[in-house]
């Protein structure tokens, strides 16, 4: 009886150990396979030779998107967009937050206004009164369109709201009987342990911020003002378009795959969060979790 129980474990561990294994090929083979593209040359691409190793090693994808001085600058704008735009969208969900995880009784309008949230997270205006409230603003060509356009998330909010009703009370009624008013409570007691839902909110506005590029399109008309995501979806109607290269460029052109120059300017988009993602990793299931369970 122990030794069929013994025999049904390892069956068990060795299945899971296949699944996870299978799993654990599906999550980095695209990583994988996108790098070996863009490190692979022309012939091999267009023939469909890569599979999981760079086929006739170059670095050719690469030099054509550095080449450009734009190509650091829209680096740079989404680099102020994602930490000037992530330090504003957490210090005012944190405020938002904090009253709406009261009850009525402490906080009369919280009912009114989260039946608010849930309508705008349901509804919204569309994409023409967006623009054109960004544009009375004064906004259009500017990083401040980046980072204003899209920044509060109504879901966020939730997820901080859940977490902070979870914390105990005794906590808070302990810090007021020291003389501790409404800023000191949230910024001595719920912040320092709310680590878990911050980071995870971190997480989520940083990527957001990162990875669209969609309000480039809308809110900037210079091109030299693109963020990274926006210019690197240009990169290819950009070289296509441009008559001023020299014989010598536009050679150095032809050598290069359009699918290789992709798959490049995919990996690059994607190594700053991959580098990211590991320090708030142990943050991200805790947050989601705790601020899920109760409402």
């Amino acid at each position: 009886m122990v030794s069929s129980k013994t025999a049904g474990d390892r069956i068990f561990n060795v299945v899971n150990t296949i699944i996870l294994l299978i799993l654990t090929f599906s999550c980095l083979y695209p990583i994988v396979y996108t790098l070996s593209l863009s490190l692979s040359s022309k012939e091999a691409v267009d023939g469909g030779k890569v599979v999981l190793w760079p086929i006739g090693f170059t670095l050719r994808s690469y030099k054509l998107i550095m080449q450009d001085d734009a190509f650091f600058h829209s680096v740079y704008v989404s680099v102020i967009r994602v930490v000037v735009g992530t330090t504003l969208n957490l210090f005012c969900m944190v405020l938002m937050s904090f009253p709406l995880s009261k009850t009525t009784q402490e906080y009369k309008p919280r009912n009114a206004i989260m039946w608010l949230l849930v309508f705008v997270m349901l509804f919204n205006g569309g994409t023409i009164p967006w623009y054109m409230t960004v544009r009375n603003y004064g906004l259009i060509d500017t990083i401040w369109a980046l980072i204003f356009s899209g920044s509060i998330s109504v879901f966020n909010i939730f997820l901080i709201v859940s977490f902070f009703r979870q914390i105990p009370q005794s906590l808070e009624e302990a810090a007021i009987v020291d003389g501790a008013g409404p800023w000191t409570v949230l910024f001595k007691v719920i912040i320092p342990i709310s680590k878990p839902v911050l980071a995870t909110v971190l997480l989520f506005v940083s990527v957001g911020y990162w990875n669209e590029y969609l309000q480039g399109l809308l809110f900037i008309n210079s091109p030299a003002n693109y963020p990274l995501q926006t210019y690197i979806k240009q990169i290819v109607v950009k070289i296509s378009a441009d008559i001023s290269y020299t014989t010598e460029q536009l050679q150095e052109l032809t050598k290069n795959s359009n699918q290789a120059l992709d798959a490049a300017k995919v990996f690059i988009s994607m190594v700053p969060m991959l580098i990211f993602y590991p320090f708030i990793q142990k943050y991200f299931v805790t947050g989601i979790t705790l601020g899920a369970v109760k409402g």
